[in-house]
């Protein structure tokens, strides 16, 4: 079981996923219904306004809708993103257990409810209105549901039976208005019953009806199966999303399974194993399995083709009461005494392994695949060859989906005659399978049948060796190709966890606590060692001079002797990664390609990092080349999207520096923005960052930077046209700062014509005396005299060496 989410609140009672959204919406016992992010791990909204517990609640498919149940007999529907309570329908004289939203909800706007006052009812929550009461169960209504296809119902109730109830004759009903009920005459009241009103056909037909209605009952929905067998009351009843397949849930400890046909329902067998009320139970949307939890603290996921008991998750001093399955996700979440979990049963990831060239050997279901990059067509990314089916070995790997697939697979790189792979997987502890076959004809001359027990993934160390790990001991041992043991190494440090591949013969990479060391069996030493959390996997790139270790949160890329190069870390799970194998372009083995739960992101031995797209689902990277991405997806298909790695490649030719494919890409790619300006400048490159800026003032800073004078004179200007069109004065720091700058280099025309525009007559005269312009210096005498200015005048008598303008001066 993979825990993905855990939260700690007061009991819940009731769980609903977003279909779409990472979102979750959990009922709590204190009245509260809280609204999470799952992935993230933070409550997004909570809404308080019942009374009591709140027992049932569900998402809308389609509108920003919740609907809620509770205790104080009231049904809220809330619109999330207003972040209030639209409305509540009242009718029910008890505890309401259980609240849904109809599947086909833009056809049929209906909600169901069940409560303790022994009835089930519709709603249709556009008109507000109950349409049906459906009554039939003598003790509390535990639960209630809606078949996601058919028009049936199944209730579960403490009378120890679970009904299922036929609702074609109200879709009929509602769909084509054949009673006076529906005719625009026929308005409904708060039970659902016909109102007579405005049209007088139709008045008579409506009494009569609302009379036999009050009487009997009315007949739009009717029981079709009463399913007898539980000795103690149901609290739980769910449809098989396909099959006509049922399972209830009882205070007699066993979950039973029955079976529909048209015209009657049986049992099929019981489910045994839980020691106390079994609160829920599911069946899993994707494999053929029922999942139930109980309040004897456990959860238990049964096999429905074998109907036994494959799996049991304990929790400690917390009792279940609900469960909840995506609609679309294999995420599944139960609610207990302190919390609800978030839960997956077992890893989504594909098993893969890059082969010699141009080839991917990865797991789909049983089958073992060769996927030949090189054999493309039709836009597919390569063509599938299969090798070898993987026989089931174990007890737990006769069922599906519950983490008994393959797990991790590695290829011989080191042996070019035969392909060797081995498939480990976690069933009974961990075991592994060694497949060998001929690399010409793959699925002709197959042997399989090698196997044994280790510890987390097993790898090759040379041409005709591998090495696991041991369970019990923690050794490694070295095997041959006929799965005898040839040596027994104990590792330099204890509890190694687990062993990946040490990119070169011989070698091996230890994960240990926090930490991989890489380590050489032969001579057994230790060549390096790197810290890094929660190491996930190891990547090589293809020339094998660095390593990248995916860990939960980050990557950290090192050198061949493990020294680290550079770490990085993200905030969201990192799901896989790959080398660019680009035999053109200088990227191969530079550029690292890494997917989270959402984007596509890339990092750079340098540390530099960026986000190159979006993903809709999860992908696994597989192999990059120019602008392709090959992966595959959680079901293990082979896909190919496009990616644009511009921004990377331009930062690793800078890194590089080869310029001139940097001003071949300035000038033809699409790159842009100020992330790109702010980096050019971080990193000591503002002429570059010219190429990219527009803007005036930012070009004016930029030049400056580079000392580029022609540059900045040209955008000071266009700053003072942009300032004289808006009617501002212009602002003359721009060319106090360019004077200074060309000060720096030497260049007295633009020094003149910078003081001139900022009108420094002292500094300008100074600097006539420099350059020796005596003619300049005169007309700056007559500017003085021009501007009474006694000081300016004294000065530049003086610098002209003019005595008798200096006593014409102290005179006046």
């Amino acid at each position: 079981m993979l825990t993905k989410f855990e939260s700690k609140s007061a009991r819940v009672k009731g769980l609903a996923f977003h279909p779409v959204r990472p979102w979750i919406c959990a009922s709590l016992h204190n009245g509260v219904i809280q609204l999470w992010d799952y992935r993230v791990g933070t409550v997004i909204d909570r809404f308080e306004e019942h009374d009591g517990p709140v027992r049932g609640v569900d998402f809308h498919l389609h509108e920003p809708l919740i609907v809620s149940g509770g205790d104080d007999y009231k049904i809220k529907v809330w619109d999330y993103k207003l972040r209030r309570c639209l409305f509540t329908l009242l009718g029910h004289l008890d505890y309401i257990r259980t609240v849904q939203f109809h599947p086909n909800a833009t056809q049929f706007p209906w909600i169901l409810s069940a409560s303790d006052d022994q009835t089930l009812r519709l709603w249709d929550f556009q008109k507000r209105t109950c349409l049906s009461l459906l009554t039939g169960h003598n003790h509390y209504v535990m639960c209630a549901a809606f078949h996601p296809s058919e028009d049936l119902i199944v209730s579960a109730s403490l009378d120890q039976t679970v009904r299922v109830w036929d609702t074609t004759g109200l879709r009929k009903k509602q769909m084509g208005g054949s009673t006076g009920l529906d005719s625009p005459g026929g308005m409904m009241d708060t039970n659902g019953m016909g109102r007579p009103g405005g049209n007088p056909g139709g008045v008579a037909g409506a009494t009569a009806l609302n009379v036999q209605a009050e009487l009997f009952g009315t007949n739009d929905v009717v029981v079709k199966y009463v399913l007898e067998g539980h000795d103690r009351g149901v609290n739980w009843a769910a449809f098989h999303p396909t099959l006509p397949l049922l399972a209830s849930a009882a205070d007699d400890r066993q979950v039973k399974l029955w079976r529909m046909s048209e015209t009657k329902a049986w049992e099929v067998d019981t489910l045994r194993g839980h020691v106390n009320n079994v609160s829920c139970c599911l069946f899993h949307p994707k494999h053929d399995l029922i999942v139930s939890n109980s309040e004897d603290r456990s959860i238990r996921v049964w096999d429905v083709s074998k109907r036994v008991g494959v799996q049991t998750f304990r929790r400690e001093g917390d009792r279940f009461w609900i469960m909840a399955a995506h609609r679309t996700q294999n995420l599944l979440a139960a609610g207990h005494d302190s919390g609800m979990i978030v839960y997956k049963l077992e890893r989504e990831r594909p098993a893969s392994t890059p082969g010699p060239a141009n080839k991917l050997y990865y797991v789909r279901g049983r089958e073992l695949f060769c996927h030949d990059y090189s054999r493309a067509q039709n836009g597919a990314s390569g063509l599938d060859v299969p090798i070898a089916t993987i026989r089931r070995v174990g007890q737990q790997a006769q069922t599906d989906g519950i983490g008994s697939a393959p797990r991790y697979i590695s290829y011989n790189q080191h042996n070019p005659s035969e392909g060797n792979v081995l498939v480990c997987s976690e069933v009974d502890g961990g075991t592994y399978e060694l497949i060998t076959f001929s690399l010409t004809n793959a699925s002709g001359s197959v042997t399989d049948g090698k196997r044994g027990s280790c510890l987390g993934p097993a790898t090759f160390i040379g041409r005709n060796r591998f090495a696991v790990l041991d369970r019990h001991q923690r050794q490694i041992i070295v095997k041959n190709l006929n799965n005898e043991t040839t040596k027994r190494v104990q590792p330099p440090v204890p509890n190694v966890d687990a062993l990946l591949d040490g990119g070169a013969s011989g070698r091996i990479l230890l994960r240990a606590d926090d930490r991989a060391i890489l380590f050489e069996i032969q001579s057994r030493r230790v060549l390096g060692e790197i810290s890094s959390p929660k190491i996930k996997s190891a990547v090589w790139s293809p020339d094998g001079s660095k390593v990248a270790l995916l860990c939960k949160y980050g990557v950290v890329i090192a050198d061949r002797q493990l020294e680290q190069l550079c770490s990085i870390n993200d905030n969201v799970r990192i799901k896989s990664g790959a080398w660019d194998v680009s035999p053109t372009g200088g990227t191969a083995s530079e550029l690292f390609v890494y997917t989270t739960l959402h984007h596509v992101k890339y990092c750079l031995p340098s540390g530099d990092t960026g986000t190159i797209r979006t993903l809709d689902n999860p992908l696994y990277a597989t192999r990059v080349v120019k602008d392709q991405l090959f992966c595959l997806d959680r079901e293990a298909r082979a896909r190919v999207i496009s990616i644009d790695a511009t921004e990377a490649r331009f930062k690793l030719a800078l890194a590089n520096k080869r310029y001139g494919q940097v001003m071949q890409m300035v000038r033809h790619s699409r790159l842009c923005g100020r992330a790109i300006v702010a980096y050019l400048q971080s990193k000591g490159f503002p002429e570059v960052a010219l190429h990219f800026v527009r803007e005036p003032r930012t070009r004016f800073r930029l030049a400056l930077a580079c000392g580029n004078i022609e540059a900045a004179m040209e955008s000071a200007f266009a700053l003072e046209q942009q300032s004289s069109a808006e009617g501002k004065e212009s602002d003359t720091n721009v060319w106090g700062e360019l004077g200074s700058e060309a000060l720096r280099q030497g260049n007295h025309q633009v020094v003149e014509m910078s003081y001139q525009r900022t009108k420094d007559f002292d500094r300008l005269s100074f600097l006539y005396l420099l350059t020796g312009d005596t003619e300049k210096l005169k007309k700056m005498l007559k500017i003085s005299n021009m501007r009474k200015d006694i000081m300016s005048r004294y000065h530049n008598a003086l610098l002209l060496g003019d005595a008798a303008e200096r006593i014409a001066v102290l005179e006046e």
